[in-house]
């Protein structure tokens, strides 16, 4: 298996969590599912933290929810209890109200898994896309202009 480099770029929102004895299997390895309640918890906290759009508050206050409705993962190197993963977010594509991301999964300068995935902004009240709001968009685009690599941006 060949092992693939990896460094964020400059300024993507990235955090660091630990492996914990409730994310692994009786192997010590991190079962799949716990990679997506993951994955959730680096999203709410870059709309609240990154783009400084409270989560809970577009969830709880605007009705609105960001639901998974699509998800790919590479998974390369396994991740194991005790270590501490890094979590970058990259946005890949901005929708009327879909959300393309990739979250890379890295430790030590090396990629342990990459997951492609597609959130919808919904109505809590009809279940229906709606239209990103144009400040929470702005911030968006922001924040992927900020964060493309140079060979993405053409």
């Amino acid at each position: 298996m060949v092992h693939s480099r990896f460094t964020p770029p400059r300024g993507a929102f990235t955090r660091s969590v630990p492996i914990r004895f409730s994310h692994c299997d009786a192997a010590g390895i991190v079962y799949f599912p716990h990679y997506f309640d993951m994955f959730n918890g680096l999203i709410e906290d870059w709309y609240t933290q990154e783009l400084g759009h409270n989560y809970a508050d577009l969830v709880m206050t605007g009705r609105h929810a960001f639901p998974f409705v699509r998800i790919e993962c590479d998974f390369k190197i396994p991740s194991r209890m005790g270590e501490v993963i890094d979590l970058t977010l990259l946005v890949e594509r901005v929708g009327r109200s879909s959300l393309n991301v990739a979250i890379v999964c890295h430790r030590d300068g090396f990629e342990r898994l990459r997951a492609h995935m597609v959130t919808a902004m919904i109505s809590l009240e009809t279940h229906k896309p709606v239209p990103m709001p144009p400040p929470l968009r702005n911030a968006i685009e922001a924040y992927q202009g900020r964060t493309a690599r140079r060979d993405e941006r053409a």
